[in-house]
């Protein structure tokens, strides 16, 4: 018989809120050996995820984007408004200015299958779960996924 999510996933996750100060969520990551988490706001809503993708603007900066000059005009070669989203992530200071807005989610009651083809091929590492009434109630983890795996070779 299919696994489903609410089988596997980790019930309960640590969350933040938009405010938390960037480096508590970066130590809370590290301590915790996670490699996301779900931000909500004060009714418990999720409205985003920060994770370690997130974070390495952070570490790794960004480029200006490439332009050209015609007479007097700059036209760029790579949309400015996606330059100002990275200068964002690279500069936040907060949870809010750093994660990744509308994040992919998935209900608990859909096969493991679907949440592991969905993170391939969107290329994410966690899926916060959803209930019926929209309320976070868990996240599903690449590692959670890659145990369940592990306990199926046994």
């Amino acid at each position: 018989m299919l696994k489903t999510v609410a089988e596997i996933m980790t019930r309960d996750p640590i969350t933040v809120k938009a405010e938390t100060p960037l480096r508590e969520a970066i130590k809370i990551l590290a301590e915790k050996r996670i490699s996301g988490l779900p931000v909500v706001d004060d009714a418990g809503e999720l409205i985003g995820i920060i994770s370690e993708t997130d974070l390495m603007w952070q570490q790794a900066g960004i480029t200006p984007p490439a332009y050209i000059m015609i007479l007097d005009s700059v036209i760029y070669l790579k949309n400015p408004v996606e330059y100002e989203r990275e200068l964002h992530k690279a500069l936040g200071q907060i949870v809010g200015e750093v994660m990744s807005k509308k994040p992919i989610t998935i209900s608990s009651d859909k096969p493991l299958r679907e949440a592991a083809k969905i993170m391939r091929d969107r290329k994410i590492h966690q899926l916060p779960v959803l209930d019926d009434s929209g309320q976070l109630v868990g996240i599903l983890a690449l590692n959670d996924i890659i145990r369940e795996m592990a306990k199926s070779q046994a």
